[in-house]
């Protein structure tokens, strides 16, 4: 039910008004001051429109009305008697949905009052829309995970942090071994489906600091704040030993399918720049790649070339 709060300190406005408002099936509750209202605010929570008389002693309509508007998602229409001495433009100023003019008739009151509430509820809806926009610009339809386009922006906001605190972080770059084989084999709806269940485990695996993207086709990046190289290897054995549980069963095919993924591993390293930093990523799953998939390889070099010369030493394999 819709709430309102009426606060004046003329007990007589204050009961009418309460009255008028409440038999229109509105939830009202009527207060004879500023702290009264800000008291009752705190103990039951917002309310959705406040309607506060100018002139009161102690707070003024005017400091409730910005205090209500730094506080609580609530609106406020603002009733004063003194139309030479405050303007429409200055109660706007200080938070305000609408200011009345005294005397009113209570048929406009509730007029005025409806008008908010449509606006608020319009106000409310386009928020949830613009959300719901905002989760779907950022996230893989396909894959429920963020999608590529949002790693970079996180990657340079985790960056930022790590200038500023010095906390290490770490990357995962996946791919799943042999898709592109499983896809012509068995078509593009279980290669879907294969995708789908990836971005599922992967997600289980995270801890709620952790962000998984989709970062093209069958890769996936996931982004470790806190994270040193050590631990981020325990996330990717969860990630490869969750999917080496689970079946696929293709319509082509009698048995259940397995499917592997290999996973490249870096952790950041002061002053070098983002490239450099994914391309080493990009590097270490490569290395899982060539050393056999289904592999966990782990680099910390700067230098590619050198690395590739140590793929025995930083590979680890995941037991069948």
């Amino acid at each position: 039910m819709t709430r309102i709060l009426v606060v004046d300190d003329d007990s007589a406005i204050r009961s009418a008004m309460e009255t008028y408002i409440s038999m229109d099936g509105f939830h009202t509750v009527a207060v004879s001051s500023a702290e009264e209202a800000m008291e009752h605010l705190r103990r039951c929570g917002p309310v959705d429109v406040v309607i506060t008389d100018i002139m009161m002693e102690g707070i003024s309509g005017l400091e409730l009305t910005e205090h209500i508007r730094a506080t609580y998602d609530t609106d406020v229409i603002i009733m004063t008697g003194y139309s030479a001495e405050y303007s429409y433009e200055e109660a706007i100023r200080r938070g305000a949905s609408d200011i009345i003019f005294k005397p009113a008739r209570f048929e406009e009151i509730l007029l005025r009052l409806k008008r908010v509430l449509r606006e608020r509820k319009l106000t409310q809806e386009r928020e949830v829309m613009l959300a719901k926009l905002q989760e779907l610009s950022i996230t893989d339809e396909l894959t429920r995970l963020f999608n590529s386009r949002h790693f970079y922006s996180r990657l340079e906001k985790e960056l930022e942090r790590f200038h500023r605190y010095g906390h290490p972080f770490s990357l995962l770059l996946l791919d799943i071994d042999h898709f592109k084989d499983y896809n012509d084999t068995h078509g593009h709806l279980e290669g879907d489906r294969v995708l789908m269940r990836m971005g599922a485990i992967i997600q289980k695996s995270l801890r709620t600091m952790d962000s998984a993207y989709r970062y093209g086709g069958e890769e996936f990046t996931v982004l470790l704040p806190e994270t040193e190289v050590k631990e981020a290897l325990v996330v990717a054995q969860r990630i490869q030993e969750g999917l080496a549980r689970e079946k696929f069963f293709p319509a082509s095919m009698p048995n259940p399918v397995y499917i592997t993924v290999s996973i490249g591993i870096t952790e950041y390293i002061t002053e070098e720049n983002l490239v450099t930093f994914i391309q080493r990523a990009d590097m270490a799953m490569y290395c899982s790649k060539k050393n056999g998939r289904n592999q966990i390889t782990t680099l910390m070099n700067n230098d590619c070339r050198e690395s590739m010369q140590c793929l025995k030493s930083w590979s680890s394999k995941i037991p069948d």
